[in-house]
């Protein structure tokens, strides 16, 4: 399993130019092996017509709602029963670096995989490798958890977090009972 190499650059409630400050409306869509050539308008590092093959995976593209056809960046990641687990995440190449235009885009596509996993009743529960440089960065950015050796995973508290935060509008009876300590009740 590859380790991921991903920055929380910063949790905004979108995506946010860097520039300008400016607020983008969001969306997530599904990518279908059809979709292959929206992926035509940045260089990828991944070969994501390979993930799009994988018998299980579930490949998304963060887009803006003025643009739906240009991806910010992709995600795949897999129902394993009790959490989804991310295999790959990526920004576009015109958001990595010093020189990215938009901040917020990893976070923006863990908390729509948190997302999935709360309504699948997984409690949010998501697990990814991490390269061991970044394991405190998704620490203190994300509060993922470490695991095992390199696996790091979101739990109930900080996906809660992530969830609310991203998506305004998701209403699940069984997520409004939880305090963001992950407990159920008052």
């Amino acid at each position: 399993m590859r380790r991921l190499n991903f920055e929380v650059d910063k949790l905004t409630n979108s995506i946010e130019n860097t520039l300008t400050g400016e607020i983008f409306e969001t969306e997530i869509v599904r990518l279908h092996s059809e979709d292959i050539r929206l992926l035509k308008h940045s260089k990828w590092r991944f070969n994501w017509r390979t993930e799009l093959k994988s018998e299980g995976r579930e490949v998304y593209a963060l887009v803006t709602k003025e643009n739906l056809s240009i991806p910010h960046g992709i995600m795949s990641i897999e129902d394993m029963d009790d959490h989804f687990f991310l295999h790959l995440i990526e920004n576009a190449s015109f958001n990595k670096g010093h020189t990215k235009l938009y901040a917020g885009v990893a976070p923006n596509l863990v908390a729509f995989a948190c997302k999935k996993s709360f309504e699948k009743e997984y409690g949010g529960a998501l697990a990814f490798i991490a390269k061991t440089a970044l394991i405190e960065h998704y620490e203190s950015t994300l509060g993922a958890k470490r695991f095992a050796g390199n696996r790091m995973l979101l739990e109930t508290p900080a996906a809660f977090i992530l969830v609310t935060r991203y998506f305004k509008d998701f209403d699940n009876a069984r997520l409004r009972e939880i305090r963001p300590d992950g407990h159920r009740g008052n």
